[in-house]
Order: structure tokens, then sequence, then C-alpha cells
């Protein structure tokens, strides 16, 4: 059992950094160089849940991989940015998109290339395995589950009770 995170049931959009959020940050190289990276069923199911209960998922990675296709494609997501080094004006064009108020919208990120984003917004979450710079921003939130093992489900779950 997860503890609860402060989150209003208004969300309307998560938007969620991929690599240290739905992967722990591995990349797996198989000798003909294919990389993989490991996905957990407990996030894709957290982003089934949302697509069920009307809830936008969006994606802004640094990084672009065939992972975020997949999930892209499984889910019928529109919303997915990827190799997106500066991430704000991407949220930003979000928040414009959906005309949302701080209280519909949560960002998820682990990095020092989501702290502008993470500082943009109402509801901003993290992972344990954050840069310690994250986990400093006065209005973090902290999962207890772990990057690439349920964290983003667990905010999923924290929104859609």
């Amino acid at each position: 059992m997860y503890k609860t995170l402060d989150l209003s049931s208004k969300i309307r959009l998560i938007v969620s950094d991929f690599d240290g959020i739905f992967t722990d940050n591995s990349v797996y190289i198989l000798d003909d160089n294919t990389r993989l990276k490991r996905l957990s069923f407990k996030d894709l199911m957290g982003v089934s849940i949302c697509v069920k209960n009307s809830v936008n998922v969006a994606i802004i990675s640094g990084e672009a991989s065939k992972e975020i296709d997949y999930i892209s494609k499984k889910f019928n997501l529109n919303d997915i940015h990827q190799g997106i080094r500066n991430k704000l004006p991407v949220l930003e064009s979000l928040k414009e998109k959906y005309n949302l108020s701080d209280d519909e919208i949560v960002y998820i990120g682990d990095d020092i290339n989501d702290i502008e984003c993470l500082k943009s917004v109402k509801y901003a979450v993290t992972v344990p395995q954050a840069n310690y710079k994250v986990k400093e921003l006065k209005h973090i939130q902290i999962t207890d589950a772990n990057a690439g093992d349920g964290a983003f489900r667990e905010v999923v779950d924290n929104i859609i009770k």
C-alpha cells in the first residue's frame, strides 16, 4: 500500500518524463547494439486507468525511444514529445491546449532537466532515486514506489480513487 500523495481528484492531465519514471534509468545493450529498457506492467496499467477515466497522459522525454512509441501506440496517446531538451515550452503548450488550471495538472520528473517544469506546476512529483536537486524543491512530493516499478501507477492511484 502506497502512502497518500497530496494530489487533487480534479487532475485532468498527467505530464511525465519517461526515463527514471517509467524506467529504472537502466539501458540494456545487446550484442547487436539493440537497446532495451525495462517497463513495469504496473505503470502500463496506470496509463490504461487514465485513458479509461478521461485523464490525459503526456510524455515529455529528453530521449527518443521505441518504448515510448510502444506506449503511445498501445494507448493511442496524442501528447508524446521526444528528444526535448527544454521541456517547459512543451508543458506550457499542453496547459494552453487543454485550458487547464493549476488544480488540473501534475508533472512527474526526476532529473535536472525537469526542474523548471516541476517548479511551474502546483502538483510536482518525483521518485526516491531522483537527483538530489529535484528532491530539494519546496513543494515536491516523492513516491514510495521506485522508478520503473510502479511510481507512475502510484500517482494515478492517488488521483483516481
